[in-house]
């Protein structure tokens, strides 16, 4: 049997034949409706079984401002970070943050952001990588009249508000740090594949390799994408060579925690016999020991900013908007903890 599908807002409009504010207006007891049209919107509810959601709290205060944050994997712990900080700087302001994982499915996908939009009836959406180059996604978004900010994009910069670091040059910089100690025989670990940011921080490693003139060979390479599990097969690889990397570089602080595991349980001293480094700064890069070199990104800066561009409403017409005005590039660290040492 077909589960009927649930009534919707615009369903409840459609059928009372007024607008979907004065329906929102209705169930929020605003004096300003007027009684026939009143009489309509709840004549439609109790026919169509419509049942208010928590667009209606929204409603109910001035102050009150939901958001939506799309994201795909919460196992990386950069989403992680960032939906905590999304939900510590949202909470200070007094707004809302819904998130959502979606699925792989593009279908599926669409879906749920429709039931995202239909429940919350959100004030605007953050794209955590990849979803941000979505371009079915980012069609349904622009389709729907959705602002939205995206976070660390790679593809059609010219659509909406976006915020990132400079990766290439971060990569670039941290790589330079292991030369600077002496490497010359780098490995490193690739971030997954479908995300620019992976490719930006290889080639930051590579241009630096390149600027010094060092060569490294296909081996010292492994793809990767940014879990643990990842870092452990990668690793493995590399550090099973009979002339293995004196640094590793991995896309990211979880890759670069499996690496320094996998040399434990080889004997191999980090950073005596081989350095690591990280990227992103995550929490666990002063859990592991040794404590980790990485790029600090910043992640509560970027979500306050995401959330201050989508509350402002400068960008809720994107048609009119000045492509100009979109990027947002925050600035980056290079941490140095005491996984690194020169040789």
């Amino acid at each position: 049997m077909v589960k009927p599908k649930r009534a919707r807002i615009q369903d409840v409009a459609l059928k009372a034949g007024v607008s979907n504010m004065t329906v929102s207006r209705v169930l929020n007891d605003d004096t300003k409706v007027s009684d026939a049209k009143r009489a309509l919107v709840l004549k439609a509810v109790q026919a169509l079984n419509y049942r208010p959601n928590v667009s209606a709290r929204r409603l109910a205060s001035n102050k009150s401002f939901f958001l939506g944050l799309l994201y795909l994997d919460t196992r990386n712990a950069y989403v992680s970070q960032f939906l905590f900080q999304a939900l510590k700087s949202s909470r200070a302001k007094g707004y809302h943050i819904v998130a959502d994982g979606i699925d792989d499915n593009i279908e599926k996908a669409l879906n749920s952001i429709q039931e995202l939009i239909d429940v919350t009836q959100v004030d605007g959406v953050i794209l955590l990588p990849p979803v941000c180059d979505m371009p079915e996604i980012l069609n349904f978004l622009q389709t729907s009249n959705i602002p939205f900010v995206r976070i660390a994009p790679d593809s059609q910069l010219n659509l909406s508000p976006y915020i990132c670091i400079d990766d290439y040059q971060a990569a670039f910089n941290i790589t330079e740090l292991l030369v600077k100690n002496g490497h010359t025989k780098i490995g490193h670990i690739i971030g997954n594949a479908p995300e620019g940011v992976s490719r930006l921080r290889y080639q930051g490693y590579l241009d630096a390799l390149r600027s010094n003139q060092i060569n490294v060979p296909p081996e010292f390479i492994e793809q990767g994408d940014f879990t643990y599990d990842s870092g452990v097969k990668a690793a493995r690889k590399m550090l099973a060579l009979g002339d293995r990397p004196t640094a590793i570089f991995t896309s990211n602080d979880e890759m670069a925690a499996a690496v320094i595991s996998v040399a434990h349980i080889n004997g191999i001293a980090v950073p005596e016999e081989l350095s690591v480094v990280g990227f992103d700064d995550a929490p666990l890069a002063t859990i592991i020991s040794p404590h980790l070199t990485t790029i600090k990104q910043p992640i509560q800066e970027m979500a306050e900013l995401a959330i201050s561009i989508l509350a402002s409403g400068k960008f809720s017409d994107l048609s009119t908007a000045n492509p100009r005005d979109f990027r947002n590039v925050l600035g980056f660290d290079v941490i140095e903890r005491n996984s690194v040492t020169a040789i």
